[in-house]
């Protein structure tokens, strides 16, 4: 028996073939997953995990995809979709989500509760997951600052809870987190007053909404904040602001941004990339780093 027919005889409907990856990623574009499952519970991710590693297929992770350009030729394997793993629940002043629950969510959640520390992350369009395996952050908080524990699973098939501190974490990094899939993670937040916070959110969203280009397919910053700049002034001051190839262009709202604006191929964002990457280093002297992960084959 072939691992397709055992993947589609284990997950159902919840299994499918060729899917095209435009429809999971924020950018609204990419090639097809070979496989493409979503799998809700321990033993779920158990019956994956084997069959990946027995039968030697590659294994992809999935959230919101808001992090992610996919090749146009798509990916070979099993991508694995968290979002059918999406409950979260309050006790005290601690949240736990599961790694497909939206981020933004827990943070409306957490301000609904009265409780303070992830209010600023409103807006990111990820999953809780991704952001644990990213430290997510904006406006100065990071997903970090207030997580207590993540539930994870290895590639092994073994589950583990990790603390904060086995995790050694820094900007848009956390060390060792690769060796993991991300199953749930606990939050530990202070009491604070509800109107100050729901304030605090709706100020973040504001903002999102006048500085970011939200009405195009994007998938946020492209690039991780140099040490002491920021990616969109070194764009800008390139005179980069605008810059398209195909339908693939540098927002001209905020330069930190690559927008999907008329039918753009991975091909052309990547390519983008690539410029923006080029002139700034030529301008600037300053290489920047890809905060976005490409996933599976291009054209070129």
């Amino acid at each position: 028996m072939d691992y397709k027919k055992e993947l589609a005889a284990y997950f159902k409907e919840n299994c499918l073939f060729d899917e095209p990856m435009s429809r999971h990623t924020t950018y609204r574009t990419g090639g097809p997953a070979q496989v493409y499952v979503y799998p809700a519970s321990s033993e779920d991710w158990s019956f994956v995990l084997k069959l990946a590693r027995t039968e030697n297929i590659p294994l992809h992770i999935i959230g919101f995809g808001s992090n992610i350009l996919v090749g146009g030729k798509g990916i070979g394997g099993i991508v694995c979709s968290t979002k059918h793993m999406n409950q979260t629940a309050v006790k005290g002043n601690r949240i736990t989500a599961q790694a497909g629950a939206a981020l933004d969510k827990v943070c409306e959640i957490s301000v609904e509760a009265g409780l303070a520390g992830m209010e600023k992350l409103s807006g990111i369009p990820g999953s809780v997951g991704g952001a644990v395996y990213m430290n997510a952050g904006a406006f100065g908080q990071e997903t970090f600052d207030c997580l207590e524990y993540v539930e994870v699973i290895d590639f092994e098939g073994k589950p583990a809870m990790l603390l904060k501190k086995d995790l050694p974490h820094s900007y848009r990094h956390v060390e060792g987190i690769e060796d993991y899939i991300v199953l749930s993670a606990g939050f530990m937040l202070e009491s604070k007053d509800f109107a100050s916070l729901t304030e605090t959110r709706n100020s973040i969203l504001h903002k999102r909404i006048e500085k970011q280009p939200l009405d195009f397919p994007s998938a946020g910053s492209v690039f991780k904040r140099p040490v002491g700049d920021y990616a969109s002034r070194l764009i800008d001051e390139a005179g980069l602001r605008g810059l398209s190839i195909g339908g693939a262009k540098v927002s001209e709202k905020h330069a930190g941004f690559i927008i999907n604006f008329n039918h753009a191929t991975p091909e052309d964002i990547k390519d983008l990339m690539a410029e923006v990457r080029r002139q700034v280093k030529e301008k600037s002297g300053i290489e920047l780093e890809l905060e976005q992960i490409l996933w599976g084959d291009f054209a070129r």
